[in-house]
């Protein structure tokens, strides 16, 4: 049966070298090498859902050209020695068993390794003080340590470095190298003015400051020779003010033309710290989706000769053929959605796209750092692969009865696992749907991403062999009436209602997110109380319908952003600047006293002052606590050791926390 995404799977031949389709893996840094920087069999394993799954090129990122000198992640891929040649191998061989191309993203990080990580300044194009290194000083008392400019004899040394990197790939037997030319990294900030402020034949002009990348590519070839594929990452557009923009890194792409094969066509820098420019580099949920194509587009345009990769929020494959049609591109990149469904090529290809895994652009796979591997918020198993090989949930020695008491994320997906482990599984829900606190939270019209998420969870539901009880409450004796083997408790969490504010029960208080889906009134002018990311999403929402929309919040400025990173990363900062951008005014430092009949009653933390606001509807969402309550009537219904609780339940978290404590609890009875 031919797919119908014929422009995603139409293969390209370069430089002799086959590639079965268009799809890439955008380089991710799985944090399973060893601390010294070399490959491991769990470093294969982990990579293996990708080519198994049906992705062309599998890229790894930031893997160093020389560690003693640019070292800056604990599991680093090291490709400065030969020693990394042999377990490099491991990893090629396994990709090319699924006819895929694995490979490596080569850097040095210039400017941004620390001090600390490897005992001697950073080297740059020039000597400077980044916003980074003047945070890092601050944190460990220390004074700001300037980078080293490179002298001639070290950027020989380095663009030999860059290609001895390339040499040592194509003896493990890789036939394809991306080199990190974006981001802020070593060779764009030879490239870029915001950076480079040499004055010899290294700096100035923008062909001056293309050599160091073109040395690099031109050594690389004169090693690995014509056979040998070799893709430029570059950031379109670094953001800011005195950096690199779109017309110069045009002049940049005709200086390299000659000198690669692919030009993978990226923006923003992660370097710095400053949202603006990070934002274009990792999109959040509140951005739209394929957010950096149309500088590959007019890239595509100027240089229609030049093979173009795009890269960015291309959540899916029918968002990739679309590019590729329209002749925006020749490859797509993906990373967190392939994360989310390594197998999505297999599904497309098949006609099968309802079955892709959605990725949320949560960035919850960034909240995992070494020595634990990256692990995603809808996919557990890229945290278990090591118990699941192959992608197939290994089945239980002993069939049990298992209850599952709760239907939200936590829940489902601990049923999911449960039936792959060929348990007799009942799941219990108080309510008349599934999905818990994934309902609300994909119903603003700007959470496609969530909504779509929401829609494939349902539908994979469906397919399991459990017995789904809707709008039962479990309690004790149900329970123990049944004599389950296991119970998964997994009834979630309540919100936060204070009981000591005057007021507070009123009828025009309610739940911020009732009030979103219709299941309470609201009226025309709305207090919000609570900043977080529930509150902000609501005040967008609000805002959206034609509402006069306030928000208050209890904490200072900068534990309020602090607190919203940590919570639900760039997408809180996101809120912060269209809340600005919609004019709906967010009061920090503000206790909420009194809830009146037609007003809030606050007081400034600050100035002690007593402030009110006019409203006719008071939303709260100023948290949520795990049901411990519903958790301590049901924990004692079987045997203390075949009971678990997860999700919610035990702690509030967010998605990620509730799918892999779900899915990992099924996983092991």
């Amino acid at each position: 049966m031919a797919s119908r995404y014929e422009h995603v799977f139409t293969p390209i031949k370069i430089r002799g070298i086959d590639f079965k389709n268009r799809v890439i893996l955008a380089p991710p840094s799985p944090n399973v090498a060893r601390s010294d920087g070399t490959m491991t069999r769990d470093f294969v394993d982990w990579m293996r859902p990708f080519a198994q799954g049906g992705t062309a090129i599998l890229y790894v990122g930031n893997a160093t050209i020389d560690r003693n000198e640019c070292h800056d992640e604990e599991t680093q891929i090291d490709l400065g020695t030969d020693r990394c040649v042999l377990p490099l191998s491991w990893y090629a061989e396994m990709a090319a068993q699924y006819n895929c191309h694995a490979s490596f993203e080569i850097n040095h990080n210039g400017k941004d390794t620390a001090f600390e990580t490897v005992g001697h300044a950073p080297y740059s194009a020039s000597s400077i003080i980044t916003s980074s290194e003047l945070t890092r000083a601050k944190r460990l008392g220390r004074d700001p340590i300037p980078s080293i400019e490179m002298t001639h004899e070290k950027i020989a040394e380095t663009v030999e470095k860059f290609a001895m990197a390339a040499y040592r790939m194509q003896q493990a037997g890789m036939d394809i190298c991306l080199v990190h030319g974006g981001h802020g990294n070593l060779i764009s900030q030879f490239m870029s003015p915001l950076y480079n402020k040499r004055r010899d034949e290294y700096g100035g002009s923008t062909g001056n400051r293309a050599r160091f990348a073109i040395e690099v590519c031109d050594a690389i070839r004169k090693k690995v020779g014509p056979n040998f594929v070799i893709e430029f990452r570059i950031s379109a557009d670094e953001i800011a003010e005195e950096g690199m923009h779109f017309d110069e890194t045009l002049q940049m792409i005709e200086y390299l033309q000659d000198h690669i094969d692919i030009v993978h066509v990226s923006a923003g820098l992660h370097s710095d710290f400053d949202f603006k420019y990070y934002r274009n580099w990792c999109q959040n949920y509140m951005m739209p989706r394929a957010f950096n194509a149309h500088y590959a587009r007019d890239v595509k345009k100027a240089f229609p000769n030049l093979l173009v990769t795009t890269v960015g929020s291309i959540t899916s494959l029918d968002i990739g053929e679309e590019l590729l049609a329209n002749g925006w591109a020749d490859f797509i990149a993906m990373c967190r959605p392939l994360m989310a469904d390594p197998e999505m090529p297999r599904k497309y290809a098949q006609n099968r796209p309802e079955d892709r895994r959605p990725c949320l652009r949560c960035d919850a796979c960034a909240r995992f750092m070494p020595p634990r591997p990256l692990n995603c918020a809808v996919n557990p198993y890229s945290g278990v692969f090591k118990e699941i090989k192959y992608g197939e949930i290994p089945k239980a020695p002993v069939k049990k009865r298992v209850a599952v008491v709760g239907g939200g994320p936590a829940g489902l997906y601990a049923m999911m696992a449960l039936c792959g482990r060929g348990h007799d599984v009942t799941l219990y829900e108080k309510t008349g749907e599934l999905g818990g606190n994934v309902v609300p939270a994909a119903f603003p019209p700007f959470k496609e991403d969530c909504r779509d998420y929401l829609n494939w969870l349902l539908r994979e539901v469906k397919k399991q062999p459990a017995k789904i009880l809707l709008n039962t409450e479990a309690t004790k004796e149900m329970l123990e009436a049944e004599n389950y083997d296991a119970i998964i408790i997994a009834v979630g969490s309540k919100p936060i209602i204070p009981s000591n504010i005057p007021g507070i029960d009123k009828p025009h208080v309610h739940w911020a997110p009732d009030a979103e889906m219709g299941k309470v009134p609201s009226g025309d002018k709305i207090v919000i109380v609570g900043g977080g990311a529930v509150g902000l999403e609501a005040a967008i929402d609000f805002k959206d319908r034609g509402k006069d929309v306030t928000v208050i919040e209890m904490l200072d400025e900068e534990k309020h952003r602090a607190a919203l990173h940590k919570s639900s990363k760039r997408a809180g900062l996101e809120m912060l600047d269209i809340m600005q951008e919609k004019g709906i005014p967010i009061y920090l430092n503000r206790r909420l006293d009194e809830v009146k009949d037609d007003a809030v009653v606050c007081t400034d933390t600050v100035t002690g002052e007593r402030v009110e606001y006019p409203c006719d509807t008071v939303l709260l969402s100023i948290g949520m606590v795990p049901l411990t309550d519903t958790v301590e009537s049901l924990r004692h219904c079987c045997a203390e050791t075949e009971i678990f609780i997860v999700g919610d339940a035990m702690s509030v978290g967010n998605i990620s926390t509730a799918t892999n404590s779900g899915f990992q609890a099924g996983l092991h009875l």
